[in-house]
């Protein structure tokens, strides 16, 4: 390693919001750390960096990297031609430019469509400036030493937002425990992962760990409760805002001996959606099920041995959004219904993000009194807890635009998978909306794990209390049933 490296300490705030992108371009990318989060879910990761030094560092890591000034328009347009990418990564680099909101808007045009750009800043509102304790030993200092360009909270938005990008949500480093951060010293905790070539910073060190996984949740929460003085560090999501249209559609399914409602459900789906892909994903060897679905024309994954329905759900939502442009899933058991399909896809293409099918607006009668008060209760609990106001938190039935499923990295481990993936987008900024939907009668018998399903509710409940804002959630009742006209 070389005598004088800068710090190369990991953002946590940024890295949580990096998801799964296809492509990731990494403005000031310095040794390659923070995209190469990115390059590990399958993103293609280019770099710009006007440091040799670590420029020659972050080509061993990503795909390609190119040794150039960003704030020099000829080179960056040169470089990156005509291009796009998924998401555009901006840490720190807006404190060593000569005109951070040019370089911002510089860059914005190289977005794919609904494509997102993350920039984060050192708080000029930190109460160590504010005391003029801002010490180069708790952060305050460029990769050359020198002091950053400290940039307000407002100030970083206004730079996205004048960009034409719409900002989603802002996310910060507190600036409480940060100020420990004089007693140590980098050259003892920087390290080196396994067949990497550049030092991560804590990322091994096992008290950073457990400082990350149980006390920076509750730090931040306290951090944002106070204000912009306790704040060492903000982070800002902007993206190019969703133009109404037309979207390439997948419906999926996820399947577990359906063989007795396979076939009419996929008849169904072909009616409602003749140009949609069918996706499936099968847990079992029991029956025909995927032999009669691959038969009918639909891409089947297998998913042996069974590892249950959050790891199948984050494996659809996954393959879905690399081939189409949106996703409405449903299970194969007829309570929800296929005549929805074409709803969903309209709301969809208006600009909404996320639909989610609401079943218990009022008790269906198909629906059983426990079951109904359990998701009654669950909803309440997401309401209070996260500022949501769902009514049906277990539908599954979801209509997804695949940028939005890339924007996050989903953990399927465990039950109760589909309250992350309305939560989330819902206290991010994305436009969620729902949708009341007749429940009907089962065909065939519920696959339902009760137990586990209560208890990986509120899990998932209490962990999504660190994903976005409890006040910033945009959630909606769609006005009818019907959605916009055809």
């Amino acid at each position: 390693m070389p005598a004088q490296l800068p710090s190369t300490e990991i953002n946590p705030a940024l890295m949580a919001l990096v998801g799964r992108p296809r492509s990731v371009l990494d403005v000031g990318c310095a040794a390659g750390i923070h995209s190469l989060f990115g390059r590990r879910s399958g993103a293609r990761v280019t770099g710009i960096e006007g440091n040799p030094e670590l420029a020659e560092q972050a080509s061993r890591l990503l795909d390609e990297v190119h040794q150039l000034d960003p704030e020099d328009a000829g080179a960056v347009a040169a470089a990156l031609g005509e291009r796009r990418f998924d998401l555009i990564l901006m840490p720190d680099i807006l404190e060593r430019s000569r005109d951070p909101a040019a370089v911002v808007r510089r860059f914005a045009p190289y977005l794919a469509p609904e494509g997102r750009l993350i920039a984060s800043a050192r708080s000029s509102q930190a109460w160590p400036v504010r005391l003029h304790m801002a010490r180069a030993s708790i952060g305050y200092r460029t990769a050359e030493g020198t002091p950053p360009r400290l940039l307000a909270r407002d100030e970083l938005a206004r730079f996205v937002s004048d960009a034409g990008l719409e900002v989603l949500e802002i996310e910060h480093t507190p600036m409480l425990l940060k100020a420990l951060r004089g007693v140590l010293k980098d050259r003892d905790l920087l390290s080196f992962k396994a067949g990497e070539q550049a030092p991560t910073g804590f990322r091994d060190w096992s008290p950073y760990q457990a400082y990350l996984s149980l006390i920076r949740p509750l730090e931040t929460k306290l951090a944002e409760s106070v204000g912009e003085l306790m704040i060492f560090q903000n982070v800002v999501v902007g993206r190019r805002r969703p133009e109404p249209g037309p979207l390439s559609l997948t419906v999926g399914m996820l399947t577990m001996d359906e063989e007795e409602s396979i076939a009419r459900m996929i008849d169904e789906i072909h009616r409602r959606a003749r140009d949609a892909k069918l996706l499936i994903v099968d847990s079992s060897l029991k029956d025909k099920t995927p032999i009669i679905a691959e038969r009918m024309g639909a891409r089947v994954l297998r998913q042996l041995p069974p590892r249950g329905h959050g790891p199948a759900m984050e494996l659809l939502m996954s393959e879905a959004s690399k081939e189409s442009e949106a996703l409405v899933y449903l299970d194969c058991d007829f309570t929800y219904p296929p005549e929805m399909i074409p709803v969903i896809r309209r709301i969809l293409e208006s600009g909404v993000d996320v639909v989610n099918a609401a079943r218990i607006r009022e008790k269906p009668a198909a629906m059983p009194l426990p079951n109904y008060l359990a998701n009654k209760t669950f909803a309440v609990c997401a309401q209070l807890l996260n500022g949501v106001p769902v009514a049906d938190l277990h539908s599954g039935m979801r209509g997804y635009r695949s940028s939005v499923t890339r924007a996050f990295n989903f953990d399927g481990e465990g039950d109760a998978l589909p309250i992350d993936t309305l939560l989330w987008p819902a206290r991010s900024g994305y436009r969620v909306v729902e949708v009341p939907i007749d429940y009907q009668d089962r065909v065939g018998t519920s696959k339902l794990r009760k137990v586990a399903g209560t208890v990986w509710t509120f899990i998932r409940l209490g962990k999504t209390l660190a994903v976005g804002s409890r006040a910033g959630g945009r959630y909606e009742v769609w006005p009818d049933a019907e959605g916009p006209e055809p």
